[in-house]
């Protein structure tokens, strides 16, 4: 297990790995596009909780993305137990992705 010190290095890792999981429909990283809403660490059990959300309600991975999420994170060194929450409000809107995203996908 990590030690409390390393708590920022373990936020790295977490978003890395957030970073290797990509939206089915938008060619961008989870991250990257803004579906994260929140990134909780307990840093003395190495628990996470993720708040998330999708692009759409209607997304067809809908029911089985944030358990391919929580699987990734669980899998990042430091991290004992992983929760995904998907969350619908505020909803999704291209304002949340960074100039970088935008730029990737040629909306700027």
């Amino acid at each position: 297990m990590e030690h409390a010190g390393d708590a920022a290095g373990l936020r790295e890792r977490l978003i890395a790995a957030l970073r290797a999981i990509y939206d089915p429909e938008i060619p961008v990283n989870i991250y990257d596009l803004g579906l994260i809403y929140g990134l909780e660490i307990d840093e003395k059990t190495g628990k996470v909780h993720i708040t998330m959300t999708l692009t759409t309600p209607a997304c067809p991975v809908a029911q089985s993305f944030p358990g391919t999420v929580e699987q990734a994170v669980r899998e990042v060194p430091g991290v004992t137990d992983a929760t995904v929450e998907l969350v619908w409000d505020p909803p999704w809107t291209m304002e949340r992705m960074p100039l970088e995203a935008k730029l990737q996908l040629g909306l700027i």
